[in-house]
């Protein structure tokens, strides 16, 4: 009998798999990493974050920092597994305006929610993000 759990043999089998599809239908495709998603995604002015996720349309609503300070929250609070969205929504809220100490304190109070392992996590990805080191 294998030592190799069977699930783990079908998840690696279906990696591959889809590997092999990819390099057949987009070799471009096939060196895609999801991880560094964000690296593609240029900032947007803070102008434009104003009108779509501002109070461009809801003018008693919530600014586009609030939104975004709110979105790097419920991303911590979730674990800090979204790493290329944290990076994009910390890079996005100092572009509205943000202050690094405000991000810092929003990803701090998730960690009554999300757990310090979280906002450690989230602590060095927007530092990251921050610094323009992103991995």
């Amino acid at each position: 009998m294998s030592d190799q759990n069977p699930f783990e043999a079908l998840f690696k089998q279906t990696q591959d798999m889809t590997q092999d599809w990819l390099k057949s239908v987009n070799p471009a495709m096939a060196s895609f990493n999801p991880a560094s998603m964000d690296k593609m995604w240029p900032t947007v002015p803070a102008e434009m974050l104003e009108a779509f996720m501002g109070k461009q349309f809801n003018p008693g609503g919530l600014d586009a920092k609030t939104r975004l300070l709110l979105t790097i929250l419920g991303l911590t609070v979730q674990g800090a597994v979204a790493e290329a969205q944290i990076r994009l929504s910390v890079r996005h809220a100092i572009e509205a305006g943000a202050t690094e100490q405000e991000v810092a304190e929003t990803i701090g109070m998730a960690a009554m929610f999300g757990g310090v392992p979280a906002m450690n996590k989230a602590m060095g990805l927007a530092q990251q993000a921050i610094q323009g080191d992103e991995a």
